[in-house]
């Protein structure tokens, strides 16, 4: 996720202070990762000093002052350039799952006719990815679920699903994986 972009995109909607600025991230990305107050504060501060926001005022809301900022036409270049950019796929798997199956090969000491510690650990994975899930398609079904925490259930859920397709195909070429890990 790029913060700073982001942040320029809320503000293209208007002027906002920080802690505005928090909330309607908040609002708009319920399903990102979590952002902080003091990371919005900084990412502001950098905006400010690179010139693509700038400060538009101060605003007092039940407390202290704040100090809105908005975009600058800099700042919506920046922002329309970064729109431009297709994101490139990964170019390298660093995926966990794959990691720890090579790992469990690795230390496996007595693998047994069940495929050892590799095979239970995916079938452990794919009981968790199954129950998460269950747990977006709950969110995505619910009532007043927002068409935006549809789409990010949706996005979670096909993730989940490309793992369960990956770790079913592992799982049926374990055999040749373990003679080529321990060859």
């Amino acid at each position: 996720m790029s913060t700073p972009q982001v942040l320029l995109a809320l503000l293209a909607t208007g002027a906002r202070h920080g802690y505005d600025l928090k909330h309607a991230y908040d609002a708009r990305f319920p399903k990102a990762r979590p952002l902080a107050f003091g990371q919005v504060y900084s990412t502001l501060e950098r905006l400010t000093r690179d010139g693509l926001a700038s400060e538009a005022g101060v605003e007092r809301v039940d407390g202290p002052d704040r100090t809105v900022f908005a975009i600058t036409d800099a700042g919506r270049e920046s922002l329309r350039n970064w729109l431009d950019v297709v994101e490139p796929p990964a170019p390298h798997v660093t995926n966990a799952l794959f990691m720890k199956v090579v790992a469990a090969l690795l230390v496996d000491e007595a693998p047994g006719a069940e495929g050892g510690l590799a095979v239970t650990y995916l079938r452990a994975q794919r009981r968790a990815h199954l129950a998460r899930m269950r747990d977006f398609t709950a969110v995505k079904t619910a009532d007043g679920t927002s068409v935006g925490e549809v789409l990010a259930a949706d996005y979670a859920l096909a993730h989940l699903d490309a793992d369960l397709r990956w770790i079913d195909l592992t799982l049926s070429r374990m055999t040749a994986l373990r003679q080529e890990v321990l060859a």
